[in-house]
Order: C-alpha cells, then sequence, then structure tokens
C-alpha cells in the first residue's frame, strides 16, 4: 500500500533500480520528520523483491563523507552500476555534485569526489547508462542541463553539454529530472511546474539521449495529497515485466515529511503513458474492506484534514473542517459488508462523518463521539444503509461546526 514505507521513514526524491540481484533499490533524500527545510544530511537505503514488503538498509551515505561536507544538506540522489561497483551521484543545498562509490548496492559509499563540469551548478543529478555503454549525466534546477560523463565518472564531456534540454517557460521544468529507456525512445521524467504548483511528474520523449526532447504528458500530480504539498520528484522503471513510477507526497500540512509511493503505469501503442491517479492501494490488488484500514493511508485530501503523525509513530487523520473529505482508492467489496466501524475522536461536540462511495452513493452517517481530548480515541460502529458490490473508491466527508470536526485513527467493514 502508500505510502510503501513504514510511518518513520520520510524518503521523497524516489529513484529506483533495479540492480542484478533482480531486487529494486530505492534511493531518495531522507525528510526529518516535522523539518521546516527539505531533506537532511543523510542518505537512507532500502531494497524489496516485490514492491510491497520493503527492508531498510541503514544509512548509506553522508554529507561528512562528500566532497562538501559544510554545505547543509543533501538533496535529490541517484545510483548506477557500472564495472561491477555502485556509484552514488549526490547533490547539496551548495549546488555541489559528486559521486561515491561502493561493492553493495547499499553502501556504505566512499571515495567522494566532485564531478567537473556540474559541481556548483545545479541540483538533482539523474544518471543514465545507454545500451552502447555510453554515460550521461542530467542536472539542474529550471533549466535542465545534460552531458556524457567520462569513463572514471569524475566529470562531463564539456563538448557533448546541452544546457537547454528543457526549460521552465517551455516544458514546465523545475527540477528532478530522471531517464530512462524503452523500445528505442528515451523517456525523461522531470517535475513540473506548469499547472500552477511543482506537484505533476511529467515526461518527454527523445530518440537521442540528449535530445531534442519533446513534451508527452502528465503522469501523476500530488496536489491534493496533503493541503500544503509543493513538490514531486520520482522514476519510472520496470521490475518482474511491469512498469511502475515512484513518487513523493507531502504529510502534515507542509512542503516536507514527504513520504514515497508506487502507482502501476501503461504505456499504449505508440508508447505514451497516461496519467494515473495516486491510490491507496499501490502495487497491490484493490484492497480487502473486512481488514482493518489506516486512516492516514487516505491518497487524496480536500481542504484542511491531514495526516498527523504522534512521536510514537501513530499516524492519523486530523485538522478535518466542515466540507472537508479523504479519499481512499480502491476497496474491492466481493464480499458483503453490513456495517462499519471506526477508531476516532473529537473534542468538540456536533461533528458528522459521512460514509460513501466515489461516486457520491451514501453509505453511512456517524456521529463523531467526543472525548475529553483530542486523540482520545474511541470505537464506533453503524450499520450501512446499503451493501456495496464492485470495486470502488471510498469517501469520508466531514461535517459539522466551525474548527475541527474530528480525527479518524483507522476504519474496517463487517460482514
Amino acid at each position: 500500500m502508500n505510502p510503501i514505507l513504514s510511518p518513520e521513514f520520510f524518503i521523497p526524491d524516489g529513484e529506483m533500480r533495479i540492480w542484478p540481484d533482480g531486487r529494486a533499490y530505492l534511493y531518495g533524500s531522507s525528510d526529518i520528520h516535522q523539518d521546516t527545510w527539505y531533506c537532511s544530511d543523510q542518505y537512507l537505503s532500502f531494497s524489496s523483491d516485490d514492491l510491497v514488503t520493503w527492508q531498510a538498509h541503514g544509512e548509506s551515505f553522508a554529507l561528512a563523507a562528500s566532497h562538501c561536507p559544510n554545505a547543509g544538506r543533501l538533496f535529490a540522489p541517484d545510483c548506477l552500476y557500472h564495472n561491477q561497483r555502485y556509484h552514488l551521484f549526490y547533490c547539496a543545498d551548495d549546488n555541489s555534485e559528486g559521486v561515491a562509490s561502493a561493492d553493495s548496492p547499499n553502501g556504505p559509499f566512499a571515495g567522494a569526489q566532485a564531478i567537473k563540469g556540474a559541481d556548483g551548478d545545479a541540483i538533482d543529478p539523474a544518471v543514465f547508462k545507454d545500451d552502447d555503454g555510453q554515460i550521461y549525466l542530467y542536472w539542474g534546477q529550471f533549466q535542465l542541463r545534460g552531458a556524457r560523463l567520462s569513463e572514471d565518472l569524475s566529470a562531463i564531456d564539456p563538448s557533448s553539454l546541452n544546457k537547454e534540454l528543457l526549460s521552465e517557460a517551455q516544458h514546465g521544468f523545475h527540477e528532478g529530472p530522471s531517464m530512462r529507456k524503452r523500445n528505442g525512445t528515451y523517456y525523461l521524467v522531470y517535475t513540473d511546474i506548469s499547472r500552477g504548483r511543482a506537484t505533476c511528474l511529467s515526461y518527454a520523449t527523445a530518440r537521442s539521449p540528449l535530445g531534442p526532447f519533446e513534451k508527452q504528458g502528465v503522469i501523476i500530480d500530488n496536489a491534493a495529497c496533503d493541503p500544503q504539498s509543493w513538490n514531486n520528484h520520482g522514476s519510472i522503471f520496470e521490475f518482474q515485466d511491469r512498469w511502475y513510477i515512484v513518487y513523493h507526497r507531502s504529510s502534515e500540512a507542509s512542503h516536507f515529511n514527504r513520504r514515497a509511493c508506487i502507482e502501476p503505469i501503461m504505456f499504449d501503442s505508440e508508447g505514451l503513458i497516461a496519467e494515473v491517479p495516486m491510490t491507496t492501494q499501490g502495487v497491490s490488488e484493490p484492497l480487502n474492506p473486512l481488514l482493518p484500514l489506516m486512516a492516514y493511508l487516505a491518497c487524496e485530501l480536500q481542504g484542511q484534514v491531514r495526516v498527523s503523525m504522534a512521536a510514537t509513530q501513530q499516524c492519523w487523520l486530523s485538522g478535518a473542517e466542515n466540507g472537508d473529505s479523504a479519499l481512499f482508492r480502491y476497496l474491492d467489496f466481493t464480499q458483503p459488508v453490513t456495517h462499519l466501524e471506526l477508531t476516532m475522536a473529537s473534542a468538540i461536540a456536533g461533528g458528522k462523518l459521512l460514509l460513501e462511495l466515489a461516486d457520491g452513493q451514501e453509505l453511512a452517517c456517524v456521529d463523531v463521539p467526543r472525548g475529553r481530548h483530542w486523540q482520545d480515541w474511541q470505537q464506533v460502529r453503524v450499520a450501512l444503509k446499503h451493501c456495496p458490490s464492485g470495486i470502488h473508491g471510498l469517501r469520508l466527508r466531514f461535517v459539522g461546526p466551525a474548527g475541527r470536526v474530528g480525527d479518524i485513527l483507522s476504519l474496517r467493514f463487517v460482514a
């Protein structure tokens, strides 16, 4: 389910790499819970053999081991398997760019050195090795640069440098490039600001790794993941003969506290990718409504409702006001259900929670219980007005007086 990692991990800017052992490895920045700026001074590594169960491998690289230890934070990374070793491409908040290497895909990465020609220029390195063995580096903010890399990965070839692969004015390019190749076509995924905020991951295609590129469209937009959602960054990847996109979404009503998510994507007969919605189910099948569903897994939030997290790593939906809503995609009502059980709380009397399918059919109306304080969790059970059938999105609508209506920890349908 989305997010894919346990609640204590905030991993944005995901690059997913499939290495010779067949496992998927996630590389990304690492946000600090409740910090008020992007990223931190370390990278963490994760891997999976099914995209569902993830193993945390701990710290793979730290700013202190970089060629720019006096910078503040490490921004988005990428990784390359080359000459039997793993090479981590990193950047810092002072526009430093470098590369470090390891014998393991999880690091620790060492021997850091600057990448001449890119170091000090801009952020967000992305690396790509073509079928002919040539290696390319992409980087930039507002304007995308690209160039061939030297065999030892320490410098770009200045004669190959293109400083205008994509621009914000023409393509909506904001930051966060990522390159893949499929059936002879180069797919450049990037953070797109053309809908007003940098919440889209869009893509452009070319017949050459250095363009010219033509913008094709949006793959996913995380604008509804949080009241303060601002950016997105991710990559497409093929795993066990299927294609996916990894992206991130914010939480806790901030630009930060970003969490990694994955959705399947499809290519049509012309190699184009249709836009996909954010879901709760992610790479899994539609969810079984008879199993407990944690409320923080809602994929779209409207209004002021947001995901909150306590020091215990318990997460819930909070801050809901009159008219706000939370949506879960998708649940499979193959088995008949008759009741709904919720764990919820409120310190204000008079609130209600309307439960409905995404098509608007109302299933139940729940009186929000009043407690002595917020997170005074209480169990509520209510009969459904009718039994849904098939696969549906599920929406919670909050109705009540001014101010917060209620907080929700979990829900479960009962047969």
